[in-house]
């Protein structure tokens, strides 16, 4: 986050959490990618992993199998060992608490309360702390297991037997954790009569998936909508040394297309047709991608080239 200064000058990075202490248990990806985020916002971020197996530098499964995502997550962020299954994990534990704004989780609400971290002993003891617990679903099904890749599937967000691009339910989770801890943290702060008192707040990595696909269940991205492929300025070309991403939608840039492309004057108004389809797709088929990105750049066309 960062608050423009002047046009030569550098933006002056802002830290609306500077004095914020968060402490997280939770491993992998969301938990961490959120703590990035909030540490970027200039909260002090500690982590407390489990104890590193013989001859490993961590225990979490993202240091295991992508050290250099680990790495990138972690940078700036104060990391601590501890076995909260001992007295003396517990008491490493309980002594951050203690200092400590926001807790963030991403164990089953089982594993939590044999902890001795249910959110309601933490209040008991911690009246100003609050929580944030990542799950994978919300109610009964937070102790089901689950994963990015099931909570995609489960939302309509995998497609034949492709994998998914990117790890999107994670990802989103990231973004719906890091939200929840500045709510949580404006609601302690304007709780009127509980002024100073925590609050707990619960994210559903099933949630974040759900939310990524509001735009397939409004029939936007599907086969037949407008950004998902009927819409002839909107799709993915071949071309003759590799492919391109056309964003033309709006009325004025379908035209530039249309006429860059050497269509028939009011091709743009019949988008949906087979037959400019058709067009688009030989004209595409006949440009490299150095043509395309000296037309896009001369005509004011939303394109982007890609190799095959």
């Amino acid at each position: 986050m960062t608050l423009p200064t002047s046009a030569d000058s550098k933006p002056r990075p802002l830290s609306p959490l500077k004095g914020v202490r968060i402490l997280s248990l939770a491993l992998n990806l969301p938990g961490p990618a959120a703590l990035m985020r909030l540490h970027g916002m200039g909260a002090h971020c500690t982590k407390l992993e489990p104890l590193a197996p013989t001859g490993a530098a961590t225990a979490d499964p993202m240091g295991l199998y992508k050290p250099a995502a680990y790495e990138a997550m972690h940078q700036s962020v104060q990391v601590v060992q501890a076995d909260l299954k001992t007295e003396r994990g517990q008491a490493r534990l309980h002594k951050l608490l203690a200092r400590t704004d926001v807790l963030i989780t991403s164990f089953r609400p089982s594993a939590l309360t044999k902890l001795g971290l249910g959110w309601r002993a933490l209040h008991r003891q911690y009246p100003a702390l609050c929580m944030v617990s990542v799950v994978g679903a919300l109610g009964a099904r937070a102790e089901e297991p689950g994963h990015d890749l099931t909570y995609l599937a489960e939302n309509g967000l995998v497609n034949g037997l492709d994998m998914p691009a990117s790890l999107y339910a994670d990802m989103g989770g990231s973004l719906l954790t890091t939200e929840a801890v500045l709510q949580a943290l404006l609601m302690r702060q304007r709780s009127g009569r509980l002024f100073g008192r925590g609050v707990f707040q619960e994210i559903a990595l099933s949630d974040a998936a759900a939310y990524l696909a509001l735009p397939r269940s409004w029939g936007l991205t599907t086969p037949d909508g407008d950004v998902g492929g009927a819409h002839a300025g909107y799709r993915i070309y071949a071309c003759k040394n590799g492919r391109v991403a056309v964003a033309a939608l709006e009325p004025h840039f379908a035209a530039r297309l249309c006429e860059a492309a050497g269509l028939p004057q009011g091709a743009a108004q019949q988008m949906h047709k087979r037959s400019t389809h058709q067009a688009l797709a030989t004209f595409f088929a006949n440009q490299t991608r150095q043509q395309l990105d000296r037309l896009a750049n001369a005509k004011d066309i939303p394109l982007h080239t890609l190799p095959m």
